[in-house]
């Protein structure tokens, strides 16, 4: 499961705090990401403010507020696309309950400002991130039932009556959304019924059949004129079948059976095998869909159910509701965009990066941030808050760069080097406001896997070598050997580390990895033959 740090997370606004808002923001609460309330009613929004401690909004501050970085909005269904286009015009990731909009055209609307402003947009489609269902979709891609042939799923209770949409729209999309996850696509047609018995136009239970190009069939009921709660899911293939059924245990939610069908002179024969339950590890799945919006806002990646997927699953809606309208099944058409890779690099808003400068995939460049001209910044970095690094700088793959830190021209950093925060580089030994020193500033080379501990200043013209280890607070006033532990003002050496940063006694064994050293008169501390595997492997 997913883990972050509280202090990584995105600051998110709980819009809407109804029957299922306060669910959404009781997930938020517990795992550290919630900023703010918005809720229309002024009594509950002061209730809530006080219980979970974070201030009551209105929309309009939420969206001001440069502390807040996405909302979630649950509020009602003709309303999602209208705020969510409001908040990624303002800057803000979404989240949006389902569906994304009651007409295809305004969820086109949200789809073009998510593109045009680089916003992370997720529906908020749940079973999509239900262990049991996860753990299905791995079965049928992993091929366990063979070729998929017939999917049907059952949605059904006794209310929540709503009078302004119908069943199909308040039950059916988490339905819709599982079966083209495991079809892999967009059906080519729907044929939908719908009866109403409560109110007139308002279907109370439906009957929807789907067909795929791929040979794929589906069907989906759900009424809430039922006696007793069912929801489960049904997935059959040529070469086994599964059920998942969200109404039982953990331990009995997916369950596996091996059935067959063959064929004897032509004729079909079941051949029935015992059934299996499929072990999972139990965990709230609103709180798994919760970090994975989260996470792609953290990462710049695509959520598994981002706007296509929202605007795919609204096609089948709609398509359903004039089928009931018409009594004919209605042709979906395939959609005819592609979504734009998400950036491979993530930059907070607040953050700049200016024109020349290279960021590498999977680096992460956080708040009040600025990387300068000429600057090339490699993979999978961390780079803090209020960091400047460049011009003319370069940074290594995977080095952590901590808050306040600044990397001027001249500092060249290796691979892994971890720069703890307020630490200080120079990059002329005798600077004057008044006098131009352009022309003698002195490099500083940090070697691979270097640590530089907080607060220490690395005094410009000087190399730290390779996997050597700067104390916190200490001043660099001449070259550091490679592994070397350096402390004080001026810095000394007081002994060695391993690459794994541990300190080596007298047995210069590293304690961490078992990596064995000894020292070379010209090299010094050299690590001792065929032990480099073995350090590989425990890092």
């Amino acid at each position: 499961m997913t883990s972050m740090k509280t202090t990584d997370l995105p600051r998110v606004a709980m819009v809407g705090c109804g029957y299922w808002g306060i669910n959404l923001l009781r997930n938020l609460h517990a795992i550290g990401a919630l900023a703010a309330i918005c809720e229309a009613a002024p009594a509950r929004a002061a209730e809530l403010s006080e219980q979970f401690e974070v201030p009551a909004l209105t929309f309009d501050q939420a969206l001001a507020s440069p502390d807040i970085e996405a909302v979630v909005l649950a509020t009602p269904a003709e309303t999602h696309a209208t705020l969510a286009v409001r908040a990624i015009e303002a800057g803000k990731h979404v989240f949006v309950e389902k569906p994304l909009a009651l007409c295809e055209e305004d969820a086109e609307k949200v789809r073009r400002a998510a593109t045009a402003h680089g916003r992370v947009v997720m529906v908020g489609h749940l079973l999509q991130y239900h262990p049991a269902f996860l753990r299905l979709k791995q079965l049928v891609g992993d091929g366990e039932l063979g070729r998929l042939r017939y999917i049907y799923s059952n949605r059904l209770n006794l209310g929540k009556f709503r009078s302004k949409e119908d069943v199909f729209w308040s039950f059916a999309p988490h339905d819709i959304s599982m079966i083209l996850a495991l079809a892999g696509g967009t059906p080519d047609s729907v044929l939908a019924v719908g009866h109403s018995y409560l109110h007139n136009g308002i279907s109370d239970l439906t009957t929807t059949h789907l067909t795929f190009a791929n040979g794929i069939d589906a069907h989906i009921f759900v009424s809430w004129l039922h006696p007793y709660k069912e929801q489960k899911l049904v997935v059959v293939g040529d070469d086994g079948m599964a059920v998942f059924d969200d109404s039982r245990p953990w331990a009995e939610k997916l369950v596996l059976y091996p059935h067959r069908v063959s064929w004897r002179d032509g004729v079909p024969e079941p051949s029935k095998a015992d059934a299996h339950p499929v072990a999972l590890e139990a965990a709230e799945p609103l709180r798994l869909e919760c970090l994975h919006f989260l996470d792609c806002i953290r990462e710049a990646r695509r959520p598994r159910t981002d706007v296509a997927e929202g605007i795919g699953v609204l096609s089948v809606l709609d398509a359903a509701r004039r089928s009931m309208a018409s009594g004919k099944p209605v042709a979906i058409k395939a959609p005819d965009y592609v979504e734009p890779a998400p950036p491979p690099y993530v930059v907070h808003p607040t953050a700049c990066v200016d024109e020349g400068a290279l960021v590498g995939a999977g680096t992460k460049i956080w708040h009040f941030s600025h990387i300068l001209k000429n600057t090339e910044v490699g993979r999978d970095c961390t780079i803090g808050q209020n960091v400047v690094i460049g011009p003319d700088v370069t940074v290594g793959d995977r080095c952590k760069i901590q808050n306040n830190v600044s990397l001027y021209a001249g500092v060249t950093l290796e691979d892994g080097v971890f720069c703890g925060p307020s630490c200080v580089f120079t990059n002329v030994n005798n600077p004057r406001a008044e006098i131009e020193r352009k022309s003698e500033f002195r490099p500083t080379r940090v070697g691979r896997g270097a640590t530089i501990g907080a607060n220490a200043t690395i005094v410009c013209g000087h190399d730290l070598g390779a996997y050597c280890f700067v104390a916190a607070g200490a001043v660099v006033t001449k070259h550091v050997p490679p592994h070397a532990l350096v402390v004080g003002n001026p810095a000394r050496q007081i002994g060695w580390v391993s690459h794994a940063g541990e300190r080596l006694g007298d047995d210069l064994v590293c304690p961490r990895t078992g990596t064995r050293y000894r020292l070379d008169d010209k090299l010094g501390l050299v690590e001792i033959a065929d032990t480099q595997k073995q350090f590989a492997k425990s890092a």
